[in-house]
């Protein structure tokens, strides 16, 4: 069976630059990795052959030979000596050095960040707003209250008392992580003994108890866009809990949630109010003022001979449509009241207006469809 190419294992082109070499393959080994498919020999056979491929491509210098030579170049050069793949199948932190490890994303973890220790990012927070259907017409700025976990201004995150340090992990020799061998594999984890801080913490800081984290109440504005929806989540990053040790803050979750409106009803970018009008106005017809979401007023024709329950559009008056400047439709429906415990003299009225019926041929019974 003839060797299938390295470019088309990790599906790039013979042009693809080392970022797009580098995503084809985190994509493949985090599909294929033996961790994720157990008892799974294709699986496994894949992950392989994807890495092979990534170890040669990702070397400008095997990537060369590779091109003009093909594999049998690679060997003649004496890149075969440990076969391909091994330094990939046995470190896992070179090959992943310049971006967030394989390892991290399937389970979980932090990061290095410029001094070379090992910190974790922080918790994402959610805060559940409810706002009116005014305030989602419109949009709004609210100035919300939050307790979070911020970095301890006694001793700047560390977690050690002032005048104290903390202690370079004997275990993982301060790099937070710690590098277990499984028959053909070796894989990296957090460090169990320092929680992959890559120190330990002696005499704790009395304010944070050595979490280097306090909670305190932190004043946060939030920007409602008009025509939010009930269940939108609006993301405001930077906002969750600070992460420890350094480590970058998680962000804030808002979840909008809209109070139920007395008037109006919502039906996706439009909304429907429901007018009540005397069976007077119905049959001859008339003008009416309806109200509109922003608190104004408009005008209403309605004909002569309107129905109950007949629908009217005002068009534009609806709630706006996010990422556009448009807005949907008002539509007011017409409830006729009929009217009870009439005065002598309405009845007698209504009496000479059914004898007048009766004459036109208005009066007699018909059937409509279901």
């Amino acid at each position: 069976m003839a060797e299938r190419d390295y470019y088309e294992i990790l599906g790039v082109s013979r042009n693809a630059t080392q970022d797009e070499i580098k995503s084809a393959y985190r994509k493949l080994a985090l599909k294929y990795h033996p961790d994720r498919n157990k008892n799974d020999p294709q699986a496994e056979e894949k992950f392989k052959e994807a890495t092979e491929a990534y170890e040669v491509l990702s070397d400008p210098e095997k990537r060369a030979i590779y091109d003009k030579y093909g594999k049998a170049g690679l060997q003649g050069a004496g890149f075969s000596d440990q076969g391909f793949g091994y330094k990939a199948y046995t470190d896992f932190s070179d090959i992943f050095s310049d971006f967030t490890s394989i390892f991290e994303e399937m389970f979980g973890g932090g990061f290095r960040n410029f001094s070379g220790e090992y910190s974790r990012r922080g918790v994402d927070l959610r805060y559940n707003l409810e706002i009116t259907l005014e305030d989602a017409a419109m949009g709004k700025e609210i100035t919300v209250e939050i307790p979070r976990k911020e970095t301890c201004d006694e001793c700047d995150g560390t977690g050690a008392r002032a005048g104290s340090r903390p202690q370079i992990c004997s275990l993982c020799q301060g790099s937070g992580r710690v590098r277990t061998t499984q028959g053909f594999f070796s894989i990296t984890s957090t460090c169990p003994q320092c929680k992959g801080t890559g120190k330990i913490i002696r005499d704790h800081c009395p304010k944070c108890r050595g979490e280097g984290l306090i909670t305190k109440q932190r004043k946060i504005n939030i920007k409602i866009p008009p025509g939010v929806e009930n269940g939108s989540k609006i993301r405001i990053k930077g906002e969750g809990e600070a992460g420890p040790q350094g480590g970058p803050p998680g962000d804030l979750y808002v979840v909008v949630y809209i109070k139920k409106h007395p008037i109006f009803e919502r039906q996706g970018d439009d909304l429907v109010v429901k007018v009540n009008i005397p069976i007077t106005k119905a049959i001859l017809g008339g003008e009416l003022e309806v109200p509109l979401i922003d608190g104004k007023k408009a005008k209403l024709k309605i004909p002569p001979g309107t129905q109950n329950n007949q629908i009217f559009r005002i068009k534009g008056k609806g709630m706006p449509i996010m990422g556009t400047h448009n807005k949907g439709d008002q539509h007011v429906i017409i409830n006729v009241q009929i009217p009870q415990n009439l005065s002598s003299r309405a009845k007698e009225l209504i009496k000479e207006l059914d004898k007048e019926l009766e004459l036109m041929g208005l009066k007699k019974e018909t059937y409509a469809k279901p």
